[in-house]
């Protein structure tokens, strides 16, 4: 069946426009407490990033729940992650996060967590919004739910975090810059590494509500950059606004996205004997599939999205997967991508090898690959109907035929937003950049 509401990362808009709205999201969290709940005492987790309106839709969900007769944990401003596994270890029935990731502050979103820790199955997702669509009711006055703040939310997941590199290592004597996003991370991340014993500095970590992934984070590094070297910093960490993402800097400020470190994890888990393949996505760097290849490590592409990757994960009993946007699966420590868990796994390796980042990004070279995104603007034609139109076909083959066997084009249509994302990748920089730009050009008209 094809959903409704749920996209490939729950449910996601403009704040104020449905979906996206109090009444839909009150409706919401009525019908996610009566699928979800398992008889009285039922508890469901709600966290949130730094949004403005994540305040207002805190809110409505509490009532929702409540209303279904399930009590409502609230955790606060939480990365996403850290919702997952305060679900596991609070034996909650679902954790809730309100986030839109790495989108503007005037986006918002709802997705959820089973109480495994894992994204809901596909099947749960439409039984919600099945109930979505029926009469709410509240439950009789006896048979509410309550509601709760828990208070040490953010203690519990930096001793988690802290957990999944050995007990005794030590970051003393290293100078680390963190860029927050002035998203959910930016009370949790220094807390971690200047525990550990790093020289933190941080940036990105005062949110007001409206500046979450404005001009930092992982989707804008250059901020990042431009600190570590002022600073002489030994590296430079960046998490997106809801901290499943990272991507870092060296100590001479060029950027290692997400294939790079999936890379690095990926081989320091082959010196221990704990890894059989990864998983990466239609999006992955073809350098990262040879250089995996080098090393007699199996590599499969999932199409795009976390759940996907998982999914594969699971199907091939694989440990290590992930996109080269930064969010990065390491199931032998955690059940969702983890920036800052995935960030720890890379500074472990630098500390065991004693080599810095950029001398751990040797090995792998990286291919050319441009991406441009096609909105959609009012466009009355489908994402699917565009991507197949003669003319964009026509351009794509001419693209692949200009590559001959020494490149790739993918067009993909985003799950969280309104627009195409057109991807070629080769040996040779300019034709690269030709070609998608000549395919891109070919989309836009047809949307028009």
């Amino acid at each position: 069946m094809t959903k409704k509401y749920f996209g490939t990362d729950g449910i996601r808009g403009l704040v104020g426009k449905a979906p996206i709205d109090p009444q839909f999201v009150l409706k919401l969290g009525w019908a996610a407490g009566k699928v979800l709940a398992d008889g009285p005492g039922s508890k469901i987790l709600v966290g949130k990033d730094t949004r403005i309106s994540g305040y207002m839709f805190e809110s409505v969900l509490e009532a929702g729940l409540t209303a279904a007769g399930v009590d409502c944990h609230l955790l606060g401003p939480m990365p996403t992650p850290a919702i997952a596994y305060l679900t596991q270890t609070l034996r909650a029935r679902a954790g809730i996060v309100i986030s839109a990731s790495h989108n503007p502050f005037y986006d918002n979103g709802i997705k959820f967590f089973s109480s495994a820790g894992t994204k809901l199955p596909d099947s749960v997702e439409l039984e919600i919004e099945r109930m979505i669509d029926e009469p709410m009711t509240t439950q009789s006055s006896q048979h509410l739910g309550k509601a709760a703040r828990i208070t040490d939310a953010a203690g519990r997941y930096i001793e988690f975090c802290k957990s999944t590199i050995p007990e005794r290592e030590s970051l003393r004597g290293m100078k680390i810059v963190l860029d927050c996003a002035h998203g959910a991370t930016y009370h949790i991340a220094p807390a971690v590494f200047s525990e550990l014993g790093a020289n933190v500095i941080s940036i990105g970590d005062a949110p007001n509500g409206m500046n979450i992934n404005d001009g930092f984070g992982a989707t804008a590094t250059d901020n990042l950059a431009q600190t570590v070297v002022q600073e002489q910093a030994d590296l430079g960490i960046a998490f997106d606004g809801d901290g499943d993402r990272v991507m870092m800097v060296d100590h001479k400020g060029a950027l290692v996205d997400g294939d790079v470190l999936l890379f690095i994890i990926a081989r320091a888990a082959l010196s221990g004997g704990k890894i059989s393949g990864v998983v990466g996505t239609l999006m992955s760097n073809l350098g990262m599939e040879l250089a995996l290849k080098d090393l007699g490590i199996g590599f499969a592409r999932s199409d795009v999205g976390d759940r996907h990757v998982l999914k594969m994960m699971k199907d091939k009993d694989w440990k290590f997967g992930g996109e080269s946007s930064g969010h990065i699966i390491c199931l032998d420590k955690t059940t969702t991508g983890d920036g800052i868990v995935s960030a720890l796994q890379v500074v472990d390796v630098m500390v065991q090898s004693g080599l810095s980042l950029a001398e751990l990004t040797g090995g792998m070279t990286l291919f050319p690959q441009t991406m441009i995104n096609v909105k959609l603007g009012a466009t009355k034609r489908s994402s699917s109907d565009i991507c197949t139109d003669i003319r964009v076909l026509n351009s794509v083959q001419a693209a692949e035929d200009k590559l001959k066997d020494k490149g790739r084009v993918l067009l993909r249509p985003s799950g969280t937003e309104p627009l195409i994302r057109v991807m070629v990748e080769g040996e040779n920089d300019d034709l690269v950049q030709l070609c998608c730009q000549e395919i891109a050009d070919t989309v836009s008209s047809c949307t028009k």
